[in-house]
């Protein structure tokens, strides 16, 4: 469970972005989930805010495609098809694959110590049990490959595909031997960028999402 707000010293200096922080935090802890109407009334008492920062926030999470909005029913939290997952993943596939080659050209040394040291924060959470920090250092582990080819508007785009799924990774790392197996294919994909062998890390990461896809094409056909 995630506290409800964060304290004054954490708080985003808007309302719209606290707001936006929260909610991106109860979707992806599993707190609102896919398919659940947004009470805004309900939101905003628990936020502390008016309404008009909440749909502010809205706004920017249906452009994400983490919320939907249907005509005199409001807002909700988005649902994914097989379909969808497999459209969104094949095309991070083909992104990721060039941040991957471009990264490994420009990134500097110190990159594989940050991997490393990410790498260890999921691994900590994980057996702690903590999945929403695990989820939040597990994107923080891959998105040092992406920044580090310092292409911000391809990394824009992957940020986009990585919150239209990331209430389901949460799903995902419910079952420990998930979260062993993110642990393994990690080390794995360090050593690979280390070795600066993109073609390797280009497999590997391509196994780790088929793997993730495979675990959880079970509970989305349900």
């Amino acid at each position: 469970m995630i506290d409800d707000v964060e304290t004054d010293s954490q708080r985003p200096a808007t309302a719209p972005a606290f707001v936006l922080a929260q909610l991106r935090r109860a979707i992806i802890a599993g707190e609102l989930l896919p398919g659940q109407p947004l009470r805004q009334d309900a939101l905003a008492e628990r936020f502390g805010v008016s309404r008009v920062p909440l749909r502010e926030a809205f706004k920017v999470l249906e452009s994400e495609g983490q919320v939907v909005y249907t005509p005199h029913r409001g807002y909700k939290v988005a649902t994914l098809s097989l379909t969808d997952l497999l459209e969104v993943y094949r095309i991070r596939e083909l992104l990721e694959a060039e941040a991957v080659r471009v990264a490994i050209r420009r990134s500097a040394d110190d990159v594989v110590a940050k991997l490393r040291a990410a790498a260890q924060e999921v691994e900590t959470a994980s057996a702690a049990g903590d999945l929403l920090t695990m989820t939040e250092a597990n994107r923080r582990f891959h998105f040092l490959m992406v920044t580090a080819a310092r292409m911000p508007r391809l990394e824009k785009l992957i940020q986009v595909l990585w919150d239209a799924t990331e209430t389901y990774r949460f799903v995902y790392y419910g079952d420990e031997g998930n979260r062993h197996r993110v642990e393994n294919e990690h080390r794995r994909i360090i050593e690979a960028f280390a070795d600066r062998d993109a073609d390797q890390v280009i497999t590997l990461l391509n196994e780790h999402r088929n793997h993730a896809v495979d675990a959880l094409r079970t509970f989305l056909e349900h």
